[in-house]
């Protein structure tokens, strides 16, 4: 199993917060994709 707590990510050099709050838990066996518009990275 994974799992992610309040996971927070900014980027200092534009200082732009892009997750704030995050919770995410994956189970064992379980495939996930977390996927944004085309070019987000």
């Amino acid at each position: 199993m994974l799992e992610i707590k309040n996971l927070q990510v900014k980027l200092e050099e534009e200082d732009k917060q892009i997750l704030k709050g995050v919770d995410l838990t994956v189970e064992a066996g379980k495939v996930h994709a977390i996927m944004g518009p085309n070019g987000s990275g």
